[in-house]
């Protein structure tokens, strides 16, 4: 492991609670994250500038394109296209947001918000999807050095037993299951160490006392929170987060947007 406050799982009994959760069609909000909880909110990642400029929100794009933001707003009508691979447009040119990835300090907002919504906020469960490059090596970046641009590839970042712990199966995804306290997400979100810009997020996380469940799908430009109304609630009303509440069968299906359809 790249960070000693959080280990993999080698029993991933703890997980086998989510997947008899999730009832929903793929796509919708209970197809992500476990249904039976009292509310849900979606979180929407922040747009990210191409020229470097602070993130942007999806409220400000609204404005910008002359539509709507809504619980179930979808990227690619918001810019004006039809095309849900699409990111960019004439009415936006500047930049998107992440997919299956909510960004640090988002990230780290949410964790202050519902680490105060649990009894066991230094047991918490994090499920990373096992096709991360970075997991198990073999993925390059290029690196500026005195004499030059040169490739570097990292090691794998888990060991050879740690690639070897038994796997968190949901449909059409595995992962590898780790446990710790939920303050060391900022550690844990680091693949690459605190030199680098870039950084992921768990797939799923939750406390022991299953209180609440965070999920990010990794084709989502979004991420889902089940839990208690008074949590919701509060991830609604956190500043830093740019948050609707949607209901269990919602659909984030990339012909989900009605409104700007």
């Amino acid at each position: 492991m790249w960070t000693e406050r959080v280990r993999v799982a080698e029993d991933v009994a703890p997980s086998d609670w989510l997947a008899g959760r999730l009832t929903g069609r793929v796509g919708t909000v209970v197809g992500t994250v476990p249904d039976a909880y009292p509310a849900y909110a979606r979180i929407l990642h922040p747009v990210d500038s191409r020229d470097g400029r602070p993130p942007q929100t999806w409220a400000r794009v609204a404005e910008v394109t002359g539509r709507r933001p809504h619980p179930t707003v979808q990227w690619h009508s918001l810019i004006g296209t039809t095309d849900p691979w699409t990111r960019e447009t004439d009415d936006w040119p500047d930049g998107d947001p992440q997919q299956g990835n909510l960004a640090l300090p988002p990230l780290l907002a949410l964790c202050d918000v519902l680490a105060a919504r649990t009894t066991t906020p230094e047991d918490c469960y994090f499920a990373l999807w096992e096709g991360w490059g970075q997991l198990s090596g073999g993925r390059a970046w290029l690196r500026l050095t005195s004499d030059g641009s040169r490739g570097v590839e990292p090691p794998p970042l888990l060991t050879p037993r740690e690639k070897a712990a038994p796997r968190l199966h949901l449909p059409g995804r595995d992962y590898y299951l780790l446990r710790g306290p939920l303050s060391a997400m900022a550690d844990l979100a680091q693949y690459d160490g605190p030199e680098m810009c870039w950084t992921q997020s768990p797939n799923l996380f939750w406390p022991a006392d299953r209180a609440w469940c965070v999920a990010t799908e990794i084709d989502f430009d979004s991420t889902l929170v089940g839990g208690t109304p008074e949590a919701i609630a509060a991830v609604l009303a956190a500043p830093a987060l740019e948050a609707w509440r949607v209901e269990p069968g919602d659909s984030l299906q990339s012909d989900a947007d009605v409104i700007n359809g």
